[in-house]
């Protein structure tokens, strides 16, 4: 589990392909001080295994269905990354809930400043991953944890400040560029609890406040 509160930007120093499988070599410092074999790692959202490590970074496998699923498989040598290490139990929780399992592939369909900070409009590969996507909700942008700002039929926008822009690779992303997005988890679940508890029945007329109380929403 992570928060999207991104520690490092690290450097991919190399890439070993075998099919659509892939070795990524990542150079780091901060995150490998006290890093141990089998630790998970959020490189631009997607939740990796450290299978081996030195003082200048590690590396971690990337199986098939993380090729196709994620940007990784666009990655390239010198390419930067954004790098989080799993939430430590006494920790700050300074994002939301993330995963690291990456829904869709998104496109940022645009880039303009507003006074300090920076708009991205995003359209999601899988637009039934926008029924997730709310205004003032959170989503996750290459590992960043983010709120949404507006959501239409076809894509949504996120504000950048300043800060988050210098120490993510958000920096150098532009229009036409992929990005990997991961919804709310909080969403899923409630629409899987309701899909299973009632099926194909009217779910506005039955999501009443009595409901919510007898099942430890309220």
């Amino acid at each position: 589990m992570f928060t999207g509160i991104i520690e490092e930007i690290g450097t991919i120093r190399s890439i070993t392909r075998q099919g659509k499988a892939m070795v990524l070599a990542i150079g780091a410092r901060r995150i490998v001080q006290d890093i141990k074999l089998g630790d998970s790692v959020s490189v631009n959202g997607v939740c990796l295994t450290v299978v081996s490590f030195d003082s200048a970074g590690f590396q971690a496998d990337v199986m098939p269905e993380t090729f196709r699923a994620t940007t990784l498989g666009t990655l390239a040598p010198h390419a930067k990354v954004n790098l989080e290490r799993a939430m430590a139990a006494n920790g700050r929780f300074g994002g939301h809930l993330v995963q690291g399992h990456v829904d869709s592939t998104g496109t940022v369909v645009s880039r303009k400043p507003e006074d300090n900070a920076v708009v991205f409009r995003i359209a999601p590969a899988d637009r039934a991953s926008l029924r997730y996507i709310v205004p003032k909700g959170s989503i996750t942008i290459d590992g960043i944890s983010l709120t949404v700002v507006d959501v239409s039929e076809s894509d949504f926008a996120v504000s950048i400040i300043p800060h988050t822009l210098a120490e993510t690779v958000l920096q150098d992303r532009k229009s036409g560029d992929l990005v990997n997005l991961e919804t709310d988890i909080l969403g899923r679940y409630v629409e899987r609890f309701l899909s299973a508890r009632f099926g194909d029945e009217p779910r506005a007329e039955r999501l009443t406040k009595h409901f919510l109380a007898e099942n430890g929403f309220l």
